[in-house]
């Protein structure tokens, strides 16, 4: 039988993974799970997991496990060994892969300029996709080059019996 499945969680790539928490936790609300801890490619049960899912050429981690108000996972990982890279152009929507996440707060203005005063930047303005309704939204970025968006409302009030 097919019928939707619930979203668990999103991996996010990060160079400092202590910072990364206490940005995610201080300027977005996220709660802290667990972690950081972590992680080696050694002969541990995680260990063998991390090889298994990495490859042979990943040797160290540290991961790091929030969540947001409704229980959606966002888990920050800081590779060690091999070492993080940024990438030199961030925002290649129209490449196969995951390009943004969304979060949703009410007060979109505030949350944008709590994002901006700790390092974090508008990659939009701020604006209505229908203009007959309240709904608003943003394209952000974290202080580590990851994207994200913001909605004044659930994506499902957002989609819901509307055209464009």
């Amino acid at each position: 039988m097919v019928y939707p499945k619930a979203f668990s969680h999103i991996g996010i790539s990060v160079p400092d993974i202590e910072k990364a928490v206490k940005w995610y936790s201080e300027v977005l609300g996220l709660n802290i799970l667990m972690g950081p801890t972590k992680n080696d490619g050694d002969e541990t049960h995680i260990g063998k997991l991390n090889k298994g899912v990495f490859g042979d050429k990943f040797y160290k981690s540290k991961v790091a496990h929030l969540s947001t108000s409704n229980g959606i996972g966002i888990e920050l990982f800081e590779f060690i060994e091999p070492k993080f890279e940024k990438r030199e152009n961030n925002f290649e929507y129209w490449k196969c892969g995951t390009f943004h996440f969304c979060l949703v707060d009410p007060d979109i203005e505030e949350t944008l300029k709590t994002i901006e005063a700790n390092g974090g930047k508008a990659r939009s303005q701020i604006c209505s996709l229908f203009p007959d309704k309240p709904y608003k939204m943003v394209y952000c970025e974290d202080p580590f080059g990851n994207r994200f968006e913001i909605y004044t409302h659930s994506y499902e009030q957002f989609f819901s019996n509307q055209t464009y």
